[in-house]
């Protein structure tokens, strides 16, 4: 049985980097993992029994990463990004990169939570459709079906978009 302090110091910075893709913001994922390694400290004994200590804990990173987005704060202010990262196309091939990768990344983050979450899992830390599953608790299909309807999201989004559509000059 694997300590909760080896488990922190092996996967802490995996972890921030999922809470990273998430929440788009370094200190809330900083927030986020804190929060979930509090709650999987206090229940060590439980969690490190799990079949896949990875999986429970990702869980526990995902499902409260969507119960944050549910409960956001009055005080949050959303900021139109097209009015900030979409102007700065004009400025070369980094300025360019720079606003697409913005765009793109404005356009996932306003995906639902659990299509978001699928995409991040899938794409980023390259898990299959069945860790997938178990992360988010849900069916194989759910999980491809999650995938299936952001990716079609994110198409027709992207066609939107000036700085992302492939017959946009540079």
């Amino acid at each position: 049985m694997i300590e909760f302090d080896e488990y922190v110091r092996l996967r802490g910075d995996r972890l921030v980097r999922l809470a990273r893709l998430l929440v788009r913001d370094r200190h809330l994922a900083e927030d986020l993992v804190q929060e979930v390694l509090g709650r999987a400290y206090v229940r060590w004994d439980r969690v490190s029994r799990a079949d896949d200590i990875d999986v429970y804990v990702r869980r526990m990173l995902v499902n409260r990463h969507i119960s944050w987005r549910r409960r956001r704060s009055s005080t949050e202010v959303a900021i139109d990004p097209s009015a900030t990262h979409l102007d700065r196309a004009g400025l070369g091939d980094i300025g360019t990169e720079t606003a697409e990768r913005d765009a793109a990344w404005q356009l996932i983050a306003e995906l639902a939570p659990k299509q978001r979450a699928t995409l991040v899992l899938r794409y980023y830390e390259d898990l299959d459709d069945a860790t997938i599953a178990q992360i988010l608790q849900c069916s194989q299909v759910t999980v491809r079906s999650q995938a299936m309807r952001a990716l079609a999201t994110l198409r027709r989004r992207l066609a939107e978009v000036p700085a992302l559509r492939k017959d946009a000059t540079r």
